[in-house]
């Protein structure tokens, strides 16, 4: 009697109907059911196998491929877990390595296909300025201090430019005694670019540098620090090279120029699928609101 009434209670009823859906969920659920698969294919493995060779120089052992593998789906848990919570959402350095890794996908489809000569003789056409040569110089030069000259400066360059063109461009100026005043500065330069020589000497010098004739003493040349008597031994003209001469130059910034502008064109499509919302700023506090 009391087991029938028993079998009638509606309570029973319910735990029983719990019991076996449990049953049945933890025997059919499978993915299905809230499991998630993780697969460890053969490329992960061999990719594990490849880092810990590289790291050791040598194979991994059963037992350390086995904890190798462990750990990675520890990590791919940890990360599938982590943005089930949406962790990566507020993380400034994760976002970054993640628009890090999205643009790097699409650069790498662009440097698949390398640029035509063509492509580059073009780039190289449009900017120029980017790949023009300086003009280069070789020169040698003695220095005359106004302040330790005085009055006597221009008779003193006189004297130095007649002494060092008697002397002949292949002249040893040590055997000549001591010509000049020291101011610490070069007294010869060899194949250096204007900028370098702007830098050294002032642009005005540099300047005069590009007008005086090569193979023969000038002078005098006035720089920020004094007066100059000059012999330019050697003067290549700037301009723009030949493509051969500065391809690896020009492909770098032309694959440089072609990821920004296929990044730019992706995002710019992407846009198309998002609606963008930007909310005003929040007052400052006391401010009594936006005026």
């Amino acid at each position: 009697m009391r087991m029938k009434m028993l079998l009638r209670e509606p309570l029973l009823h319910f735990l029983a109907l719990g019991a076996l859906l449990f049953v049945l969920f933890d025997v059919f659920g499978g993915e299905g059911g809230g499991t998630q698969r993780i697969v460890v294919g053969a490329g992960q493995i061999a990719q594990l196998e490849a880092g810990f060779t590289k790291t050791w120089q040598r194979a991994p052992t059963d037992a350390e491929l086995k904890d190798l593998v462990d750990e990675w789906v520890r990590e791919e848990i940890a990360t599938r877990e982590a943005v089930a919570l949406g962790l990566e959402r507020d993380d400034t350095v994760i976002r970054r390595r993640l628009r890090q890794k999205f643009e790097f996908m699409t650069e790498d489809v662009l440097d698949a296909a390398p640029p035509s000569d063509a492509e580059l003789q073009a780039f190289l056409d449009t900017y120029p300025d980017n790949f023009r040569r300086e003009p280069r110089l070789s020169f040698r030069q003695v220095m005359l201090d106004p302040q330790r000259r005085g009055a006597a400066l221009d008779k003193d360059a006189r004297e130095l430019l007649a002494r060092l063109q008697a002397a002949g461009a292949d002249a040893n100026l040590g055997a000549l005694g001591a010509l000049g005043d020291s101011r610490l500065l070069p007294e010869a330069l060899a194949s250096a670019s204007l900028r370098d020589v702007a830098r050294l000497f002032g642009e005005a010098f540099a300047g005069e540098l590009l007008k005086v004739e090569p193979g023969r003493w000038s002078g005098p040349v006035r720089s920020g620090y004094g007066v100059h008597m000059v012999l330019v031994t050697a003067r290549e003209a700037g301009g723009l090279p030949a493509l051969a001469d500065v391809r690896p130059l020009v492909e770098r910034d032309f694959m440089a120029e072609r990821r920004r502008r296929a990044l730019d064109a992706r995002y710019a499509e992407m846009l198309e699928r998002y609606r963008v919302v930007v909310e005003p700023r929040a007052s400052p506090p006391g401010s009594g609101g936006p005026k």
